[in-house]
């Protein structure tokens, strides 16, 4: 299947109807590390809530409706630079309506699951993404095989089960200034 960019299936995010799930597997993000926010949090400032950010008021419109979104982010032991501050960014996103977890990845490697990042809709359209090795998303591939599909269902599934809110891991791990 061939790559798209990421723009082609942003879409999704408004028209999904129950369910929107994501895997976070990487250790950071190009995106999140060429952001004044990023630059702010390594200097030891904590990252400011963004209520009107669009993807936060997206959120919000779509739990009006009854849609749901959830995330499960693979951490390392010690979590990275770019894990830490997707965790102190996550009281945000939480606030918005959306129900982010948190999963070690030994935990995640022992039960096998996936080492890539998806998006999941309403159990019925995966979205893989491809990740290049300096963390930039260079393309995402839009899969509705059945298979792949499940496969998606069982990883949601299986990392839900044994994941922890974020606020309760960054509690313990956040850095003390």
């Amino acid at each position: 299947m061939p790559l798209v960019p990421f723009e082609e299936i942003t879409h999704l995010f408004a028209e999904f109807e129950h369910t929107a799930f994501r895997l976070e597997t990487r250790r950071g993000y190009a995106t999140d590390r060429a952001g004044e926010r990023f630059q702010a949090f390594q200097r030891g400032f904590d990252p400011r809530p963004e209520p009107e950010h669009p993807w936060n008021v997206n959120v919000r419109d779509k739990a009006g409706q009854g849609a749901h979104f959830s995330r499960i982010r693979i951490v390392d032991e010690p979590p990275t630079n770019g894990q830490l501050f997707l965790m102190a960014t996550a009281a945000g996103n939480v606030a918005a309506g959306e129900d982010i977890r948190v999963i070690s990845r030994a935990v995640a490697d022992s039960v096998g699951l996936p080492d890539y990042d998806f998006w999941l809709f309403d159990s019925r359209v995966l979205v893989r993404m491809h990740i290049d090795d300096t963390d930039t998303t260079i393309g995402v591939e839009a899969i509705e095989d059945p298979a792949a599909v499940l496969a998606a269902c069982r990883a949601r599934d299986t990392s839900w089960a044994l994941a922890v809110p974020t606020a309760q891991v960054w509690a313990q791990v956040r850095p003390q200034v």
